[in-house]
């Protein structure tokens, strides 16, 4: 694609002072996002392998599930939660649009690839009955039709069933300045009180939400079909850190703003001056966050030559979109030792070290958010 002409969308982050919850203000087709040949995979990456494995089976457990229950993942990717539930011991179903789904249904792990929307809920249910949960991992933020989604689910559940909807928690991104999680897929990014007021609309309840540190900072937050069901301490207790946080502030939000630009020009500095040092300087991961941060920031080719992937990676010998910085096997990170490595993918910054190191990897390592730092490999 790199001969033919490039779109560029509106990236505005937008935040609402009535339900404390973020958006942006343009949204792409989502056929045109999660096109069919779509190159996330989410079981290549060992520590979410581990994580979403030990996720299902702590829900089989918090839920009594058992051989009877049916438990459907929407946006299942390559099943590799639903593979967790299926060790579980419950019956399992994915909802995966992208050809991802035939990655899937190869490794045994039954996935519709399609949309999830009410007509697709309604042919769920007359194939494969009622579901005792339904699970949304790093997805729900995505949906552009919302009340079509709910709706959906709320037809497939069972009475007193489960809504699971684990995502990017808005108080860990303005806290750790992610600017890097807006990007088109992640049209929302949910406080605990946009989610209640979100499904107050609709015959659910919030009933639990447990905190994470998957994406840098994530909220999993339970509604159960039906209203004024019992409601845990916990929910009460996030909302009053919410309040006292501020994220009912216009101000919380113009300190991250002006945050995001420290974290730029210190980027920027940084790499100018090593370039001026001929030192070299390369990138490690092309998470899709990395396309806004290195976008925002200006960084091209000239700058950092390449991105380093993962031999088993889709996303090998493809560009990243904007500044077509190549991206090539991590291999080569090996093979030349350059003097500096960003990790793109900084949430999962430790264990990357600790495994390229592991590999004879003898470069320094840049952290660029939350804060721009240098990890020396001799303190790996």
């Amino acid at each position: 694609m790199l001969n033919k002409p490039e779109n560029t969308y509106p990236l505005r982050m937008m935040w609402c002072e009535e339900c404390t919850g973020v958006q942006i203000d343009y949204c792409v087709s989502g056929s045109e996002v999660y096109h069919p040949a779509y190159p996330y995979r989410s079981g290549i990456t060992k520590e979410l392998a581990e994580y979403q494995e030990s996720m299902a089976l702590s829900l089989v457990k918090k839920f009594n599930l058992d051989p009877k229950d049916l438990v459907i993942d929407i946006g299942s990717n390559d099943g590799t939660l639903l593979k967790g539930f299926k060790k579980g011991g419950v019956k399992i179903l994915g909802i995966e649009p992208t050809n991802i789904a035939k990655i899937a249904n190869a490794n045994g792990i039954k996935t519709i690839q399609s949309f999830f929307d009410i007509k697709t809920s309604k042919k769920i249910k007359k194939e494969h009955g009622s579901a005792s949960l339904i699970i949304t991992t790093n997805t729900f933020a995505h949906m552009q039709s919302l009340g079509e989604f709910i709706i959906g689910a709320h037809h497939l559940l069972k009475d007193g069933g489960v809504f699971i909807n684990e995502t990017h928690y808005l108080l860990d991104v303005i806290k750790g300045g992610q600017f890097d999680t807006i990007y088109h897929e992640h049209l929302r990014t949910y406080s605990l009180t946009s989610l209640i007021k979100l499904f107050d609309q609709y015959d659910f309840t919030v009933t639990d939400v447990e905190r994470g540190d998957r994406y840098g900072g994530n909220i999993r937050v339970y509604a159960t079909k039906g209203k004024n069901k019992p409601v845990s301490p916990a929910v009460k207790k996030l909302l009053k850190l919410e309040e006292e946080f501020g994220l009912g502030k216009l101000k919380t939000f113009t300190n991250f703003s002006n945050r995001v630009k420290k974290a730029r020009f210190e980027f920027m500095d940084f790499l100018y001056k090593t370039k001026r040092a001929e030192k070299s300087i390369v990138g490690n991961s092309c998470p899709a966050r990395s396309s806004t941060l290195l976008n925002y920031y200006g960084v091209d080719k000239e700058l950092l030559p390449y991105l380093a992937e993962q031999p088993t990676s889709l996303k090998l010998n493809m560009y990243l979109p904007g500044k077509h910085i190549p991206i090539v096997n991590n291999q080569r990170l090996i093979d030349e030792q350059p003097d500096f490595v960003v990790l793109l993918a900084w949430h999962y910054a430790q264990p990357i070290m600790e495994q390229l190191k592991a590999r004879g990897l003898k470069s320094d390592f840049i952290i660029p958010l939350p804060d721009f730092r240098i990890v020396r490999n001799t303190k790996v």
